[in-house]
């Protein structure tokens, strides 16, 4: 099961269908320009090294490749800056969000422990006074 999955990403990563798409055509050219007696200079001849004849096919495809994955790469470099610049906001919106919450706790902690430090006696006849004052209002 892997080497099949092995080489279905050897074709995908290397264009194998795209390639072979590709020779076909150039086959089929050649052998319609054989069968109309055309001549041209790629044409295969016995003094042309294949390399040579493979070389002036491919090398314009290549470099219009190479042309298209160099602007993907820019605009993924750029994707990629401004991805990386929302990210260090949002970090900093974070820590100023977690400062200010400390902060809160802090005032709670702080006014918790007044509290406990009143007298609850004193709380108590000032509870009592607010509520006579209700009552007599009424």
């Amino acid at each position: 099961m892997d080497n099949i999955n092995d080489l279905e990403k050897l074709f995908k990563d290397y264009a194998v269908q795209e390639n072979i798409d590709i020779l076909h055509r150039v086959i089929n050219e050649a052998k319609d320009r054989n069968a109309k007696g055309e001549s041209s200079k790629d044409v295969w001849r016995e003094d042309l090294e294949p390399r040579a004849a493979v070389s002036a096919r491919t090398i314009p495809i290549l470099e219009s490749e190479v042309k298209r994955l160099r602007e993907a790469l820019t605009e993924t470099q750029k994707m990629n800056n401004s991805l990386q610049s929302q990210i260090e906001e949002n970090v900093a919106a974070a820590a100023n969000g977690k400062q200010s919450a400390n902060r809160l706790l802090d005032k709670l902690d702080q006014v918790h422990a007044d509290w406990r430090n009143l007298l609850t006696e004193e709380v108590e006849a000032w509870t009592l006074q607010a509520l006579e004052s209700l009552k007599v209002g009424v």
